[in-house]
């Protein structure tokens, strides 16, 4: 990491005269730092806009928009508009740092910062500058960090969620070999923990294979997984190795069931050549609701997107966009109640959040408790084509006995 620059913190900025709402007739003193100014509160967005993962980004940014406009169009926070600044790191380490300290000083906090690599380059910063971020990344590795706000469940708690599904179906049962495929790193390290858990808890044997973020071709997994006997695959995987892994299977003549964290399905596979074969095999399990959820906060982020983007494709990356854009205003709105919009003024909020309502975009989110998930529960969707999206759902936001084994077990 290169040599960091000596940053301002939000004590050495002065006091400001603001709103604390549009409705209100007088303005009342609140506390300001960087990115606030007497007219917007400004947020970062670090993400890779033009690299390998830019389909889910700028998807995800058009979220963050709907949701941003909303609540500009209602008078904004404290008086203010919410905008964006945006850096494009195109999955570079050290655009990612150049971008980042460019941006920081001009940011309250980041509303994103995408990339397993860069944040663990830029981590400890945040830590010096107590800005408050929402990763990419649903990370148990994350947790101890007071300064990152993770929405929804992690990786580990969505695998155990996805095979008690299977289970309670009859997909899998005691005894049975799993199969797991996984990146190697905080994302698949992270999920493969759930494997193991279900399997310690099942008596079940997980068969496990590791792959590098590059690996393309797995026909050596899958086929070591078929041999092995396994029931079920887990991919905590990229979207190009989920395709990789089920179009292998598929010329195997190998129907077996997939289950797919989140992070590794995008849309575009579905018009690829195994698009017929991950319809037919594989689930997405997810904290995040689909685009065609049926719960209120889904439903609204349907409507919204269908009328400002007419013309796009939806994926589910909008609804996770939305939900985080959701939530990290929240957290400032309540730093303006409090009158402090100084980053220690969000954090305070932040860290003061409990039992915070999505209208089921996610589960109920809590971060009194630094370390452990803001939420517990997950989704299960299936691959369908014909659903905006590509994905519908087959069972509602749950959380399975074992996750809450998990987390006594923690305790």
């Amino acid at each position: 990491m290169p040599f960091r620059r000596v940053l301002p913190t939000a004590l050495a900025l002065a006091v400001l005269v603001a709103g604390c709402g549009a409705e209100e007739d007088e303005k009342a003193q609140v506390k300001t730092g960087p990115g606030v100014t007497d007219d917007t509160i400004s947020l970062g967005i670090l993400s890779d806009m033009t690299g390998p993962f830019k389909a889910s980004a700028l998807t995800r940014i058009k979220g963050y928009e709907l949701y941003l406009k909303q609540v500009n169009d209602r008078g904004g926070i404290c008086g203010r508009r919410i905008e964006l600044k945006q850096k494009d790191h195109a999955y570079d380490v050290q655009k990612a740092l150049d971008g980042y300290f460019d941006l920081e000083p001009q940011v309250l906090g980041l509303l994103e910062l995408a990339g397993t690599p860069m944040t663990t380059a830029i981590e400890p910063d945040i830590m010096q500058t107590r800005t408050l971020t929402a990763p990419a990344s649903w990370a148990a590795s994350l947790l101890g960090n007071p300064h990152m706000m993770i929405v929804g469940t992690t990786y580990d708690l969505d695998v155990i969620n996805g095979l008690d599904y299977y289970k309670r179906k009859g997909v899998i049962e005691e005894g049975d070999t799993v199969g797991h495929v996984f990146v190697q790193g905080s994302y698949g390290d992270n999920a493969v923990e759930g494997s193991r858990f279900v399997g310690q808890q099942w008596n079940m044997k997980v068969a496990e294979q590791p792959i590098g973020e590059t690996t393309a071709d797995l026909s050596q997994q899958v086929a070591a997984l078929k041999a092995a006997g396994a029931k079920a695959v887990v991919l905590s995987t990229t979207p190009a190795q989920t395709a990789a892994a089920v179009g292998v299977a598929a010329a195997m003549k190998w129907e077996v069931p997939f289950m797919v964290n989140v992070v590794g399905f995008d849309t575009a596979i579905l018009d690829s050549p195994v698009g017929a074969a991950v319809e037919k095999q594989v689930s997405v399990v997810t904290s995040v609701a689909p685009f065609t959820g049926g719960k209120p906060g889904p439903r609204e982020v349907a409507a919204a997107f269908t009328r400002y983007y007419p013309g796009d494709k939806p994926a589910i990356y909008v609804d996770h966009g939305y939900t985080v854009a959701k939530v990290f205003l929240a957290v400032i709105e309540k730093a303006c109640q409090e009158g402090d919009l100084t980053r220690d003024g969000v954090l305070k909020a932040f860290q003061d959040i409990n039992g915070l309502e999505t209208q089921g975009l996610t589960g109920p989110l809590r971060y009194s408790l630094v370390g452990r998930p803001s939420a517990t529960q997950s989704y299960i969707t299936k691959v369908d084509r014909k659903a905006p999206g590509g994905l519908t759902t087959v069972e509602e936001l749950f959380e399975s006995e074992l996750v809450k084994a998990k987390g006594t077990r923690a305790r």
